[in-house]
C-alpha cells in the first residue's frame, strides 16, 4: 500500500490545514436535520477535501455511500445507489449515510448522461447528509450549487506539511534531512498527497534522505500558461522563452488567445499595432498549420507570438491580473445560454407533450406573452429558477423578485400546514386518541360512548359522539354491516 493511502487521515483532528473548513463541516454534520443543505467541498486536488469527507463520517458514527468518476454516473446508477441511499434508513444501526458524490465537476460524456439531473433529484428527496466534492466549484450545474452550501479547501502551506512528512518518516524509520523535508514540502506546491508520493519515491530503498536524494519526478513540474504570459512581460531571451513554450500543456493557438487578451498588460499603448501585427502574422501561419496539415509552421507561429510582442514591449514585466482571453467568457456566457434555453424549453415541451421544436417554432411568442402576464404561476407550475425565467422575461431584476415572492409564498404555506398539523395532533392527544391512528375492531374510541368499536373502520379519525346507533337485535340492519 503507498504511503498516501497508509497514512489517510481517520479523523477530522488528523486534517493537515483548512482547519476552519473543518471546524464548518463538524458543525454541519452536528446541527444536521433534514432542511440542512447539502455542502461543496472544493478545491485543488491533494488537499484533503475527500478525506474530510470521510473522517467527518467516521467521527460521527455515519456509513458513506460513495460515487467518483470510475463509476459509471448515469441517472439510474445515481438513482440506484445515492438516490436510494439518501432516503433509506441505515441496515448497521449507524445514526445516518453519508452520500459521498467526488468529482461532481466532471459529470460529462456518454457515460454520466442524466447524472446532474438525478444528483439534483436526490439532493432535493434526500433524508441523508449529502457531500458534493469538486476541483472547480463552477463546472458544476448551477441548479445544484445553487441548493448546495460551498466550502472551499486552500492549498496546504509547506509549513503545515512539513510536520506530516516527519511523522511519516518517524513511522517508516526513515532518517530524512531537514533540508529534504523542506524541499518536499514547498516542491509538492500544496499538494499534501503530492508530497507524500515524493517522499515515497525518494525514500524506496533507502534508510535514510538528504537533500540530493529527493525524487521530484512524482510532481508534474510544467509550468503554467501564467508563468509564460509573465515572461513575456519580462522580456526573457529567446531561447528561454521558446523553452517555455514546450513546457506548457496549451498549444500554440490557446498560447495567442491568452497573449491577445492580455496584450494591453504586455506592452505599452505605443507598441499595441506592432504587436498585433505579430499576432495576425502568427495566426495565418497556423491557419496554414490546420489547412494543410504542416505541423512544422507551427515553430513560425510561436516565435511569432512569444519573441515578436516579446520584443515590442519595455521588458517592465505586469504588475495587474493576468485574466483569461475575453473570446472565453463570451463564448461561455453564450454556452450557458444554450444551455438555459434547452433545459427551458424541453422541460416546457413535456409538459405540453410536443416536440422542442415544435414549441419554439410555433408557440414561444403565445408563451413570453403568458409570462409577462403571470410569470408567478409558471415559476410554481414548472420549477423555473431565476435564469430560466429570465429567459422569457429578459428582466433579471424582475426574475429575481418574482423567484424571492414565490419562495416566500411557499414558506408561508408550509408553516401554515405544519401549524394545522401540530393544532390537530394536539387536539387528538387530549381526547386520548392521536390523529393517524388506525380505529381497529374491539377499540374504545373516546366520544364514541366508551363502547368497543364493532367493526374496523380503516380510518384517520375517530367516529362523531352518538353516531353510533343500536339497532335492535335481530334488526335487519345489522346483517349488512361491515360491507
Amino acid at each position: 500500500m503507498d504511503w498516501a493511502e497508509r497514512y489517510r487521515p481517520k479523523r477530522l483532528q488528523d486534517i493537515v490545514g483548512n482547519m476552519a473548513v473543518v471546524r464548518q463541516m463538524a458543525e454541519w454534520a452536528r446541527d444536521w436535520t433534514f432542511k440542512s443543505r447539502p455542502i461543496i467541498l472544493y478545491g485543488k486536488p491533494g488537499v484533503g477535501k475527500t478525506s474530510a469527507a470521510h473522517a467527518l463520517a467516521h467521527d460521527m458514527g455515519w456509513e458513506t455511500i460513495e460515487l467518483n468518476a470510475s463509476d459509471q454516473r448515469t441517472a439510474t446508477v445515481i438513482e440506484r445507489v445515492a438516490g436510494a441511499g439518501s432516503i433509506t434508513a441505515s441496515l448497521s444501526g449507524a445514526s445516518r449515510r453519508l452520500i459521498i458524490i467526488d468529482e461532481a465537476d466532471n459529470l460529462q460524456g456518454v457515460a454520466d448522461r442524466g447524472g446532474a439531473r438525478a444528483i439534483l433529484d436526490c439532493i432535493r428527496t434526500t433524508r441523508q447528509p449529502v457531500i458534493l466534492i469538486a476541483n472547480d466549484l463552477y463546472g458544476i450545474a448551477p441548479e445544484i450549487r445553487a441548493r448546495c452550501e460551498p466550502l472551499q479547501f486552500k492549498a496546504i502551506p509547506a509549513r503545515s506539511v512539513v510536520p506530516r512528512l516527519k511523522y511519516i518518516c518517524a513511522s517508516e524509520k526513515v532518517s530524512c534531512s531537514e533540508g529534504a523535508v523542506r524541499e518536499i514540502a514547498e516542491s509538492a506546491g500544496g499538494d499534501l498527497r503530492s508530497a507524500i508520493n515524493i517522499l515515497y519515491a525518494s525514500s524506496v530503498g533507502r534508510s535514510s534522505l538528504d537533500d540530493t536524494q529527493i525524487n521530484t519526478g512524482q510532481k508534474d513540474d510544467r509550468i503554467s500558461i501564467f508563468t509564460l504570459i509573465t515572461a513575456i512581460a519580462a522580456e526573457r531571451s529567446d531561447d528561454e522563452l521558446l523553452r517555455l513554450s514546450r513546457e506548457v500543456e496549451d498549444t500554440p493557438e490557446t498560447i495567442e488567445q491568452w497573449v491577445e487578451g492580455n496584450l494591453s498588460l504586455i506592452v505599452p499603448p505605443a507598441s499595441l499595432s506592432a504587436a498585433y501585427r505579430n499576432l495576425a502574422r502568427a495566426d495565418e501561419y497556423l491557419g496554414n498549420t490546420y489547412r494543410r496539415q504542416y505541423h512544422i509552421l507551427w515553430r513560425y507561429a510561436t516565435a511569432l507570438i512569444l519573441i515578436g510582442v516579446a520584443g515590442t514591449g519595455a521588458g517592465k514585466g505586469i504588475h495587474a491580473r493576468i485574466m483569461p482571453p475575453a473570446r472565453w467568457q463570451k463564448m461561455a456566457g453564450a454556452k450557458r445560454q444554450k444551455m438555459i434555453r434547452t433545459t427551458t424549453l424541453a422541460r416546457m415541451a413535456g409538459m405540453m407533450h410536443i416536440p422542442a421544436t415544435t414549441l419554439r417554432g410555433e408557440y414561444l411568442t403565445t408563451i413570453n406573452q403568458l409570462v409577462e402576464i403571470d410569470p408567478e404561476t409558471f415559476v410554481s407550475g414548472l420549477g423555473l429558477d431565476a435564469d430560466q425565467l429570465n429567459f422569457f422575461l429578459a428582466d433579471r431584476a424582475r426574475s429575481l423578485a418574482v423567484l424571492a415572492e414565490v419562495t416566500r409564498a411557499v414558506k408561508e404555506q408550509q408553516k401554515e400546514k405544519e401549524k394545522q398539523e401540530k393544532g390537530v395532533r394536539g387536539k387528538g392527544k387530549k381526547n386520548g386518541w392521536t390523529p393517524g391512528d388506525t380505529v381497529q375492531k374491539g377499540d374504545i374510541v373516546p366520544g364514541a360512548g366508551g363502547s368497543p368499536v364493532q367493526k374496523e373502520t380503516g380510518v384517520d379519525t375517530p367516529p362523531e359522539p352518538g353516531s353510533e346507533r343500536k339497532n335492535p337485535q335481530g334488526s335487519q340492519s345489522t346483517l349488512f354491516d361491515g360491507f
